[in-house]
């Protein structure tokens, strides 16, 4: 069995996974409301606020589950994130690895959002080679990723943004509409009642085959429209501005995608990071791969946002071989301990 530990952000977060049984238990505190208020997060608030909940969130597990002593592995993001939060949660995986006698293992945190939609198909791993070569998009508040999972199980970016994530542009664009933060979820609750096309965003490098994406210009193009409207129209046409905007995001991420879909061959595509909890998304996306006749495995809402128990479950891929990404770009060597890992 292995434990799990995340704190790149604002997730103070412990998993355990068994192979035999897949995530056998979850605990998790968010700081949402504690960074409501400024507007996004705050690494010194975040840094706090993990200091004072790990340790209650560990006397949790330790109440609620009898299968501690099954713990073999101790598994901990090492990167990327907020430099003090990784600190936070490195520093407890390695007092627990000397406590326990336990090896310590530093897990990337972007390659564990690659792995995190097949963590829904269990614990029979060997099927797994069914779904490879694997077409993946992670999108999230930092960092918007097309990548491929080749037959071989070597990862390789082939698409990603110039500029802002995608879920920024979407929160920053929540903020123009005096959506509170974190806006992205209220914003598509506002555009499920609003008309996506009254109003006509940027779709950024449309035109050209190029591997990028970029948003900084859609979340610049509505703050040009809001500034040629007056208050009235702006509360008039809040909805059908929500739902144009958040069109123009999800058409950018569609279609780019749906190049790559032509003329390769591969059998399956994934979703993962926290905007795949976005349902206009997963509904295109679904759409869109029963027509190319692809098995789409969207990432399972809970495991959607930052949690250790993708980062338990990468581990595991990284310790069984599993995909081996001896060439990878999104991750350390895989099985690296955790001063190798923190060293490289």
């Amino acid at each position: 069995m292995i434990l799990g530990l995340e704190s790149s952000c604002d997730e103070s977060a412990i998993a355990l996974f068994d192979p035999q049984k897949g995530i056998v238990g979850e605990w998790i505190h968010s700081q949402i409301s504690k960074h409501a208020e400024y507007g996004g997060v705050v690494p010194d608030i975040a840094v706090r606020q993990h200091l004072d909940q790990f340790f209650p969130l560990l006397e949790k597990m330790r109440i609620e589950t009898t299968e501690l002593g099954e713990v073999k592995e101790i598994a901990v993001t090492c990167g990327p994130g907020l430099i003090g939060c990784l600190g936070v949660g490195i520093s407890i995986a390695k007092t627990l690895g000397q406590l326990w006698g336990l090896p310590v293992q530093g897990v990337n945190h972007l390659r564990s959002h690659a792995y995190s939609p097949f963590i829904q198909l269990g614990p029979q791993f060997s099927s797994w080679n069914d779904f490879l070569p694997h077409l993946g998009l992670l999108v999230s508040g930092g960092n918007t990723l097309l990548f491929e999972i080749r037959e071989d199980q070597n990862i390789k970016i082939i698409a990603r943004t110039t500029d802002d994530a995608v879920g920024e542009a979407l929160d920053k664009g929540a903020k123009l509409l005096g959506i509170p933060y974190p806006g992205g979820a209220e914003l598509e609750r506002y555009a499920l009642q609003g008309d996506p096309k009254a109003f006509h965003f940027p779709r950024a490098f449309q035109s050209r085959n190029e591997s990028t994406f970029s948003f900084s210009g859609l979340k610049t193009s509505l703050l040009y429209q809001l500034q040629k409207m007056s208050k009235k129209e702006i509360n008039h046409h809040h909805e059908d501005l929500c739902a144009s905007y958040l069109e123009a995001a999800i058409d950018q991420l569609t279609e780019k995608c749906n190049r790559f879909f032509d003329g390769q061959k591969y059998k399956s595509f994934g979703l993962s990071g926290g905007v795949a909890n976005n349902n206009l998304l997963r509904n295109r996306f679904k759409d869109l791969c029963e027509k190319n006749k692809l098995t789409f495995l969207a990432v399972e809402k809970k495991h959607a946002g930052d949690n250790a128990s993708m980062i338990a479950f990468a581990a595991h891929c990284d310790r069984t071989g599993l995909w081996s990404n001896k060439n990878g770009e999104l991750n350390f060597k895989p099985g690296l301990s955790i001063d190798e890992a923190t060293n490289s």
